[in-house]
């Protein structure tokens, strides 16, 4: 086993400083977000990523990949807003094996009623605290936390792919 990189006293500030921060924004909106629409936020991340999609429509696999959940979890929450009417999963015209999920005109107006509330509670949460300054910079180290741990430097973003995930042909 190697030598253990101890985290220094500025580090360990660090990094109890950005878990309580990640613990009480997400707990803050959560909360907001289950009263108000009555919803969890991984459901509401689903529906806005099914909103930003070409034909409000992805494939299954790209939709828990954008998502940052597994296709297990995805799957289950899509089975839950099914019977909610908000989705609907068909098969993929171009894969048998795969599917794809659908955001429906009454899932559209439920999102459409929960978002000016979940903003105001992001904005509450998050940027009301900061200066433009200091938003600035928890932008810039979020993007390299990510960057470092993706390995692609980019959250994924829906707008970039089509049903099936993103163009073969625009990968780099």
């Amino acid at each position: 086993m190697g030598h253990t990189r101890w985290l220094d006293d500025e580090e360990q500030r660090t990094w109890r400083a950005f878990l309580a921060a990640q613990r009480l924004v997400s707990d803050k909106v959560e909360r907001r977000l289950q009263s108000g629409a009555g919803m969890p936020q991984a459901y509401y991340e689903i529906l806005v990523r099914l909103s930003e999609a070409p034909e409000r429509t992805l494939r299954m696999s790209a939709l828990a990949d954008c998502a940052l959940s597994s296709r297990s979890r995805v799957s289950h929450a899509v089975a839950r807003m099914e019977e909610a009417g908000w989705v609907e999963r068909r098969s993929c015209p171009t894969d048998r094996r795969g599917q794809l999920a659908r955001l429906t005109d009454r899932g559209f107006e439920v999102l459409a009623a929960a978002a000016p509330d979940h903003v105001e509670s992001v904005r509450e949460a998050v940027f009301d605290g900061l200066t433009p300054a200091q938003q600035a910079g928890l932008r810039e180290a979020c993007e390299a936390v990510v960057a470092h741990l993706s390995g692609s430097g980019q959250w994924p973003v829906t707008g970039d792919s089509g049903p099936d995930g993103p163009d073969p042909a625009q990968a780099s």
